[in-house]
C-alpha cells in the first residue's frame, strides 16, 4: 500500500532535495524546524505524489488516503490533547498548500477548520472567550465558503462593512460574540442562496473539502499563470499541510506575523517584518489590516506612532530574534518566516528562502561569503541572471518637479508611470497595446498576478511591507507602494480621491517604490548608470 501521509516528527528518510520533491517546501521545512527544536504546532504533510494520483484518477482522492488521514489526525489529537469533532475541546487544524518551490498566495488555505454549531459552543467554553469563538468560526465559513464552495469573498466583506457602519465601529475587532453570531447568520443565508446548499457541518466533509481544493488550486488559473512566469513544471504538484491551529486572535497577549531575516528590498542585515495584534496569519499577507513593525528602529524610521513588536512583547520579540538567527544559520540563505503568538507562547509556522530584489540578492551573497556562511561558488549560484536588468530601475530625477499626492510604505523599489487602472484584466489588455499603466487595488490578491505581471507598477491602499503585493512585486522585480491609506477607491466609478482630489482611470500616475510617494501625471526618470 502506497503511502500518502507523513507526520511533521516522522519525515522519510530522504536527502533535503528528496524531501523537498516529496512533503513541498513547506512540509519539509515544519520537520526540518522541529528536528532543530523549535515550537511548531504538530501536524502531518499529504505528500506530492498524492496530488499526481488525485489528477491520474480524475480528481479522485488516492486509494487509502482516507484511512491514512483518519490515522494522522489521532496522531496529533494525542498529542496535544483534543479531538477532532468534539462539542467539549476541539481540535481545529489549518489546511495549507506547499508545492517544491514558493509561490506566495498562488494556492489555497483554510483556517480554523473543524468548527460547527456544536465545536463553537466548546471553544468558546474552554477558551472561555466568547468573541474569540465566533469570530474564529465566521473566519471559517468565510474562509471555506471562499475556497472550496466557490462563494466570492465580496460578499462576505461587504457584511461586515454595512454592519460595522451600523454598529458605528471601524475596525473588526470591535466587534463582539453578539455581532458575530449575526453576521454569521447572515453568511448562511448568502451560501444558501449562492450554492443552493447549507455550510458543512461534519468536520471530517469539511477536512476532505478543503483538501480537494488545495489539490485542485495547482491547476487553477493563477497558479498556472505563476508557473509559466517562474518556469515551475506542472507535474511538481503541491503537498497539503494539516496543521492543529495556534491562535493569534485570542485577544491581546495574542499576534500573528511575517517578517524576514534581512531587509528583502535591500539585502540589509536587519531583522524586517510587521505583526498585528488579535489577528491571524490572513490578515496580515492578505493586506486585509495595514499592519505594525516588529522592530522598533523600523517603527521610528517609519514614523509610525503604533507600537513595535519590540515594545509590546518584548520577551516573545527576543526569542523569535533568537529563532531567526538560528534558522538563517542552518539554512544559509535570508528566510522569510510565519509565526503566531498565543496566550504570550511563540509558535513557528513556516520558514521558507524569502523571495527578494536583485540588488538584495546581491548583497546578501556578498554579506553571506564575509560571514563565512556561504563559498563564493554558492554565491554566484545564488544570483539568477535573469533578474539582473532589474538592477538598472529608473530613479526619479531629483531636479524633476513633484505633485504629491499620497504616501504609502516603500514596499518594492523603482519608480513607475502609467495610466490608472483598477483591474488586472485590463492592465493585461493595455499592456497589449503598449500601454504603460499602475495597477491600482484596495489591497492585491492573488487572482491579480497576471496584471501585476502587465502593469508597470502596483499602488495598493491597504496591506504593508510583507502583503501579497508586496512579495509578489520584489520577486518580479516592478516598484510597488502599499498600504497608501488615504487612496479612497470606487470601483464602479472607476476613480479613486485623495482629499478633495479625484483621479479617473487612464489619467497618469507615477508611483516611488523607493519612498513610498505617490505622484499626479508622470514625473521625469533617470536610468542608473
Amino acid at each position: 500500500m502506497a503511502t500518502w501521509v507523513y507526520n511533521f516528527r516522522k519525515p522519510p528518510k530522504k536527502n533535503k532535495a528528496g524531501l523537498k520533491n516529496l512533503l513541498g517546501g513547506k512540509g519539509a521545512n515544519l520537520s526540518e524546524m522541529i528536528k532543530i527544536g523549535l515550537p511548531v504546532p504538530p501536524g502531518f504533510t499529504i505528500s506530492t505524489e498524492a496530488c499526481n494520483e488525485f489528477y491520474k484518477r480524475n480528481r479522485k482522492n488516492p486509494k487509502g488516503l482516507d484511512k491514512q488521514v483518519k490515522s494522522a489526525i489521532k496522531d496529533v489529537e494525542k498529542k496535544i490533547g483534543k479531538k477532532f469533532g468534539s462539542e467539549k475541546n476541539p481540535l481545529l487544524v489549518s489546511v495549507r498548500s506547499g508545492a517544491r518551490v514558493s509561490m506566495p498566495g498562488m494556492m489555497d488555505t483554510v483556517l480554523n477548520l473543524g468548527l460547527n454549531d456544536e465545536t463553537v459552543l466548546g471553544l468558546a467554553a474552554k477558551t472561555k472567550n466568547e468573541t474569540f469563538a465566533y469570530d474564529s468560526y465566521r473566519r471559517f465559513i468565510q474562509m471555506y465558503s471562499n475556497v472550496v464552495l466557490g462563494v466570492d469573498h465580496h460578499n462576505f466583506e461587504d457584511l461586515i462593512e454595512n454592519y460595522k457602519l451600523t454598529r458605528g465601529v471601524t475596525l473588526d475587532t470591535d466587534l463582539d460574540a453578539e455581532d458575530w453570531k449575526k453576521l454569521i447568520k447572515d453568511f448562511r443565508d448568502v451560501i444558501k442562496r449562492e450554492i443552493k446548499k447549507d455550510f458543512p457541518q461534519d468536520v471530517y466533509q469539511q477536512l476532505w473539502g478543503a483538501v480537494g481544493a488545495v489539490f485542485q488550486s495547482w491547476r487553477n488559473q493563477r497558479a498556472k499563470t505563476y508557473r509559466k512566469l517562474n518556469n515551475i513544471p506542472e507535474e511538481w504538484g503541491t503537498a497539503v499541510n494539516v496543521q492543529s491551529m495556534v491562535f493569534g486572535n485570542m485577544g491581546e497577549d495574542c499576534a500573528t506575523g511575517v517578517a524576514f531575516t534581512r531587509n528583502p528590498s535591500t539585502g540589509e542585515k536587519s531583522f524586517y517584518g510587521e505583526y498585528l495584534i488579535n489577528a491571524q496569519g490572513e490578515d496580515v499577507v492578505a493586506g486585509i489590516r495595514t499592519p505594525q513593525n516588529i522592530t522598533k528602529k523600523a517603527r521610528i524610521e517609519a514614523k509610525s506612532d503604533a507600537l513595535s513588536m519590540e515594545e509590546t512583547m518584548p520577551k516573545v520579540y527576543q526569542q523569535l530574534v533568537k529563532i531567526y538567527k538560528k534558522l538563517e544559520k542552518h539554512y544559509k540563505d535570508m528566510q522569510d518566516i510565519e509565526f503566531t503568538v498565543e496566550n504570550k507562547k511563540l509558535w513557528m509556522l513556516q520558514t521558507r528562502s524569502g523571495k527578494r530584489t536583485a540588488k538584495a540578492a546581491i548583497k546578501i551573497a556578498v554579506d553571506m561569503v564575509k560571514e563565512n556562511l556561504i563559498k563564493k561558488d554558492e554565491a554566484l549560484l545564488r544570483i539568477d541572471p535573469k533578474t539582473l536588468d532589474t538592477l538598472l530601475h529608473p530613479t526619479l530625477d531629483p531636479k524633476a518637479e513633484k505633485d504629491i499626492i499620497a504616501k504609502g510604505l516603500p514596499a518594492s523599489p523603482g519608480a513607475a508611470s502609467g495610466k490608472i487602472t483598477f483591474s488586472a484584466d485590463d492592465a493585461e489588455t493595455l499592456k497589449a497595446q503598449n500601454q504603460k499603466t499602475i495597477l491600482v487595488r484596495l489591497e492585491t490578491s492573488p487572482e491579480d498576478i497576471h496584471g501585476m505581471n502587465a502593469a508597470e507598477g502596483i499602488l495598493t491602499c491597504r496591506g504593508g511591507m510583507t502583503s501579497h503585493a508586496a512579495v509578489v512585486a520584489r520577486g518580479m522585480g516592478k516598484p510597488c507602494v502599499s498600504g497608501s491609506g488615504t487612496i479612497q477607491i470606487d470601483y464602479q466609478s472607476k476613480e479613486f480621491k485623495v482629499g478633495n482630489r479625484v483621479f479617473k482611470e487612464g489619467e497618469i500616475i507615477t508611483i516611488d517604490g523607493s519612498s513610498g510617494e505617490v505622484m499626479s501625471g508622470e514625473v521625469k526618470t533617470i536610468k542608473p548608470d
